[in-house]
C-alpha cells in the first residue's frame, strides 16, 4: 500500500527506503515490479519509470 501511495503521488525521496523495507518483509522483486507495471496505467509513465529507476538500485545494493 505505501509503495504504491508513494508512486502514485510521485513522491521518489521516499520510495528507497520503503521499497527497502518491503523486500525485507518478504515482498519479491517481481511483485514490486508488477506493482509499477500496474501503476504506469493509473497513475503514469512518468512516476512509474522513475519509481522503477529507484528500484533497480534498491534491487543491486540489495545484492551487494
Amino acid at each position: 500500500m505505501t509503495i504504491t501511495s508513494l508512486i502514485s503521488l510521485y513522491r521518489s525521496n521516499e520510495l528507497p527506503f520503503h521499497l527497502k523495507r518491503a523486500l525485507q518483509n518478504g515482498i519479491t522483486r517481481d511483485e514490486i515490479i508488477g506493482t509499477i507495471t500496474h501503476l504506469a496505467f493509473y497513475a503514469g509513465w512518468p512516476p512509474a519509470m522513475t519509481a522503477l529507476q529507484i528500484a533497480r538500485k534498491v534491487f543491486a545494493e540489495a545484492e551487494g
